[in-house]
């Protein structure tokens, strides 16, 4: 089994203490992770030394972020293709525009609503992991997703931070 970590919309200058600590306490069991953007500046990926790290940027990452990391991937997992992006523009049909960005893809994995969603429609796996730093509103708890893949399915979850997966 794969285990894969989800996060996005950091949203951080640089990675303090409080937030190595959070990623070391809840992706310590991960294989791999995925970063859905608004990361803000690549040096948040150092959190992760060790393990397989894919990212994108979103709308609020430096310069050196945007020309450091694409805008979209497809990644392939033990036969399963995962598309993942940080997503743009309107949030009321954002599902829409990046299932079409990975047609045919398994899982598509995007952020900038910070809005948790883990759901299949179809045969796709949705997930947003929602805002890792609790940027959402109301005071919501920062969330993350979490991917399992085998080699008869691809499961999602999600997680508040102050929860183990």
């Amino acid at each position: 089994m794969i285990t894969i970590g989800v996060l996005s919309d950091t949203h951080l200058p640089s990675p303090d203490g409080a937030f190595l600590r959070r990623c070391t306490q809840t992706f310590v069991d991960c294989d791999m992770i995925l970063h859905a953007g608004d990361l803000c500046d690549t040096s948040i990926l150092t959190a992760f030394k060790g393990k397989e790290i894919h990212a994108v940027c979103g709308n609020m990452c430096n310069y050196t972020s945007r020309q450091a990391l694409p805008d979209k991937k497809q990644i392939i997992v033990e036969g399963y293709t995962i598309g993942l992006t940080h997503g743009a523009g309107s949030y009321h049909n954002i599902e829409e525009r990046v299932f079409d960005m990975f047609p045919g893809a398994h899982c598509i994995v995007y952020g900038h609503t910070h809005v948790p969603v883990c759901h299949t429609t179809g045969s796709t796996l949705f997930i947003n992991p929602g805002s890792f730093q609790a940027t959402g509103k109301y005071g919501d708890q920062g969330t993350y997703g979490i991917i399992r893949i085998n080699q008869r399915e691809i499961k999602g979850a999600i997680h508040s931070c102050n929860t183990t997966p």
